[in-house]
């Protein structure tokens, strides 16, 4: 196993929920002597300089050209995946067990959540010892809770018409028993301080996490499996690109990792928000110079795609269907549902074939619906020609999905060159 599948596998381990993502982004980053930005402070930027800047679970990496910016040279990805959220009140106990209300977060695979042990992780909010507001990342790993199945001979149609899931009353995490009379949320504050001193609670964004780590399978190790592979696996090929990739002398590369593409982008971290064109405009502070370079830019927007499924070969177009291992996947719609068109294909194309990469098509069939990804809001938002890209993945928005590591690999020479 070599050395960048191991920190592949330690980067998903670490990256719980998008807010641990971006903090682990930054950790690298830091190590590589990129400078950290505040947007509520001035900055000074300079020629050759590297910097990112963090917005919640969403960061943008840059490196300044060392002449006069001509072109933006873009790779973007997403740091979120789909889950189940807590809900802001916890639940009572019911009889003597401790539970917790969950919401969707996404689309979810919801039967994968069942009977396997899981954590809780996340933001919380908290008024601190010098009665500061701030914001902490937590992992509660040591106290696991469980989503147990029913137990089939009490739904013996189970197996063949499958798991009926009531979203309400079926999602709720067994965290303890207790015969005595227990506040949720004063057990969840109690959880909490195990991790973290604070005077209140004041708010959380937390999510239930399978505590499995990464794996490696097959017979040479030729596959991943994890939670989260959508998408760690395309953040960590754009972390890894933006440390990696040779300094342009013309061009300002960037890699952008934006927060909840799972549930539509419109938020202030999302790729809808103006987090991208605020931090443009603070680069390139004219609007007519900005407009030039844009013209002239380029993004690959990298997800993942769906892998050709053994089991099921009748859910995939029998001209479009990526392999495991086969390749980088180029994603067409002809909705527009991702961005991709001739034009942007074609610089995607021509840089396999200049790499000796071997890449795939993918289009779903024609009937069944098509998903999207941050692509057409990007490029719709900003002007910039943007192709649709990913590693393909079997079991996606399950809690453990499946991937080809050489694939990965290829992403990540790819995304490196692409800077370029």
């Amino acid at each position: 196993m070599n050395q960048h599948l191991l920190e592949l596998a330690a980067f998903i381990h670490a990256s719980k929920t998008s807010w641990h993502a971006a903090n682990e982004i930054g950790i690298h980053l830091a190590m590589r002597d990129f400078d950290l930005l505040e947007e509520d402070e001035s900055w000074q930027l300079k020629a050759g300089g590297t910097y990112f800047l963090i917005r919640g679970g969403a960061l943008i990496a840059f490196r300044m050209p060392q002449e006069t910016p001509s072109a933006l040279s873009i790779i973007a990805s997403h740091t979120d995946s789909p889950g189940l959220k807590l809900k802001p009140n916890p639940k009572a106990p019911s009889e003597n067990m401790l539970t917790l209300g969950t919401e969707i977060y996404g689309g979810p695979y919801l039967s994968t959540w069942f009977s396997r042990d899981l954590c809780l992780a996340g933001r919380v909010t908290i008024l601190n010892n010098h009665d500061e507001i701030v914001n902490e990342t937590i992992c509660l790993d040591d106290m696991p809770c469980l989503i147990p199945n029913l137990a089939i001979h009490l739904d013996r149609d189970v197996n063949n018409k499958g798991h009926h899931i009531n979203k309400q009353e079926h999602l709720s995490p067994i965290i303890g028993l207790s015969d005595e009379k227990v506040i949720a949320k004063e057990t969840l504050e109690k959880m909490i301080h195990r991790h973290l001193f604070f005077k209140e609670l004041l708010g959380f964004d937390l999510f239930l996490v399978p505590m499995e780590r990464p794996s490696f399978l097959g017979l040479n190790h030729e596959m991943i499996a994890s939670y989260r592979l959508d998408n760690l696996l395309s953040a960590h090929a754009c972390l890894h690109a933006i440390e990696h990739a040779e300094p342009s002398k013309s061009k300002i590369q960037m890699a952008v990792f934006w927060n909840h593409e799972e549930i539509g982008s419109s938020t202030r971290e999302g790729a809808d928000s103006s987090f991208f064109e605020d931090t443009l405009r603070r680069i390139v502070p004219s609007e007519e110079r900005r407009l030039q370079i844009k013209s002239q830019s380029y993004c690959i927007s990298a997800d993942v795609a769906h892998a050709y499924h053994p089991n099921y070969p009748a859910k995939y177009d029998p001209d479009h269907h990526p392999l495991l291992g086969h390749g980088i996947v180029i994603k067409h719609n002809a909705n527009m549902r991702y961005a991709t068109d001739s034009e942007s294909a074609a610089h995607l194309v021509h840089l396999c074939n200049t790499l000796d990469l071997p890449h795939q098509n993918y289009v779903t069939r024609s009937d069944l619906p098509c998903g999207s990804t941050i692509g057409p809001l990007f490029s719709s938002q900003t002007g910039i020609r943007t192709v649709d890209i990913g590693s393909p993945l079997l079991a996606m928005h399950a809690a453990r999905e499946l991937a080809a590591c050489k694939d990965h690999e290829d992403l990540c020479k790819l995304l490196t060159h692409s800077l370029g």
